[in-house]
């Protein structure tokens, strides 16, 4: 990121203190009122079940997340509201002089990630770890969906690009974070000009059938077009007959750019059987001499029907993707969650009827293990003063374990943020996202296949195991 672009840059949001949940609020109070302010807590995020069918989930919204932890504080008229809430005054005044000291430890943006390994650990008082909870949520949880959502879909496209055309279709704001979370995941470009601004990353587009029909006829709005963008023309061709008059005009525009020494870019079809006209328009444009003239697709893509086209051996160069990547089709929420695993020293955790619901206590680590050849093997969950571990359990069925003595050992989880101070350099979307490709090449293809992935494996150590039965067993 270029100055200029470090300056556009700012935090998710300007004023971030009120972006709660009510019983946030609530819960704060509470403790405050009991006495309880400074007692320490840690919390652990982290999810349980992959969207979209799938084996992996690429982490997402970590720089957001801290860059607008920079700016938390309660303003005046944000004490007043509350105060016409019913808070009490004594609760207020300790609020007016909130300063976040909390420590995070997390894993790096664009990292590989997996069901019940924790993501990030946030410890700090239990009033401020407790009000961070549904803005640490609501971030991550958002942007790891599209970020993975990308991820699939650049898998699927392989060497060919994708762009991300999803703005108009998105929820509200929440475009923005989506267009930075699909660059995370792998996409090379974006329609969204505010997006590309603020982050730095590459902005693409074409025209639309407005332009077109706006013209007498189609080929003097090909024309008009490639006089305004002689280096970069795109053009439209499906808007009133494909075959019949789109490619033509197309190949009529590029004789004439060519004779004033350019080179027409491709053309865009959005509309009907993608894989037929695909082919039909690629043979009209190699018989006549434009071989270099790419085609790019669009119209409710996904990372299946991208795959399909591909299997059919469809020759698109380019694939524009937008609805089905900005709202998580098939799978609108990340089911990320934020669990209390200790205040002070105390370990704690929570006991469900559904034993997969169960949370693992105390303060932990995250160790990756790794072949010599650097693919991951899995993931083991310790507490944190253990050095290693040389088995690790399946957590809820321990008979199934797994001897992990011979694989190399990383730390998940790094320090972010001391003491309310971020230690880190924010990375941009682009450097999250030229990690997450790295980390991807080390992720087993069993793991990436869309039909029935691979469980990837996630086990804890046996002194956390002995840690969390012992305190179940105190329950009963």
């Amino acid at each position: 990121m270029n100055r200029v672009q470090s300056k556009r840059r700012s935090s998710l949001l300007s004023r971030p203190a009120l972006y709660t949940d009510y019983y946030e609020l609530t819960m704060a109070q509470g403790y405050f009122l009991a006495g309880r302010k400074d007692e320490q807590a840690c919390f652990d995020y982290f999810f349980r079940d992959i969207p979209f069918d799938g084996g992996y989930v690429i982490f997402a919204g970590l720089a957001d997340l801290l860059s607008t932890l920079e700016n938390f504080k309660f303003h005046e008229d944000e004490l007043e509201y509350l105060a016409n809430q019913g808070f009490r005054k004594s609760f207020l005044e300790y609020l007016s002089d909130f300063q976040l000291k909390a420590d995070i430890h997390a894993a790096k943006e664009g990292e590989v990630v997996f069901p019940r390994t924790p993501i990030l650990r946030l410890e700090g008082t239990i009033i401020e770890t407790q009000i961070l909870e549904t803005l640490l949520l609501n971030i991550l949880n958002f942007e790891s969906l599209i970020a993975t959502k990308a991820a699939r879909m650049k898998h699927a496209a392989g060497d060919h690009k994708v762009l991300d055309f999803g703005l108009r279709r998105a929820q509200g704001l929440g475009g923005i974070q989506a267009s930075k979370a699909a660059i995370i995941g792998g996409v090379e470009a974006t329609s969204n000009v505010y997006s590309s601004f603020v982050h730095g990353t590459p902005a693409s587009g074409t025209m639309a059938h407005s332009w077109i029909q706006s013209f007498d006829d189609e080929l003097t709005a090909f024309r008009k077009y490639a006089e305004y963008y002689p280096e970069n023309c795109i053009l439209l061709v499906d808007t009133y007959d494909t075959l019949g008059s789109g490619v033509p005009n197309a190949i009529t525009v590029a004789k004439e750019l060519e004779e004033k020494g350019y080179k027409m870019k491709g053309i865009r079809l959005d509309s009907g059987d993608l894989a037929y006209f695909s082919r039909k328009a690629r043979r009209q444009l190699d018989k006549a001499g434009l071989e270099y003239v790419k085609i790019a697709v669009s119209n409710q893509l996904d990372e299946r029907l991208i795959k399909s086209l591909r299997s059919q051996d469809a020759p698109i160069d380019l694939f524009g993707v937008g609805t089905r990547l900005v709202t998580g089709h098939e799978s609108p929420a990340l089911d990320g969650v934020y669990k209390l695993s200790a205040i002070d020293d105390e370990p704690k955790l929570k006991i469900s009827e559904n034993i997969e619901k169960n949370t693992l206590p105390g303060r932990k680590k995250v160790l990756r293990y790794s072949d010599n050849d650097g693919n991951f093997y899995g993931d083991g969950i310790l507490l944190k003063d253990e050095k290693n571990a040389d088995t690790i359990f399946h957590p809820f069925y321990p008979a199934k374990h797994a001897d992990v003595t011979s694989f190399n050992a990383e730390p998940l989880l790094h320090n972010v943020m001391q003491n309310g101070t971020v230690n880190i350099d924010l990375p941009t979307p682009t450097q999250s996202a030229d990690y997450a490709k790295k980390r991807l090449v080390k992720l087993n293809p069993e793991h990436k296949r869309f039909e029935n992935p691979h469980i990837y494996k996630v086990g804890i150590s046996q002194k956390l195991m002995d840690l969390r039965d012992e305190l179940t067993q105190n329950f009963k």
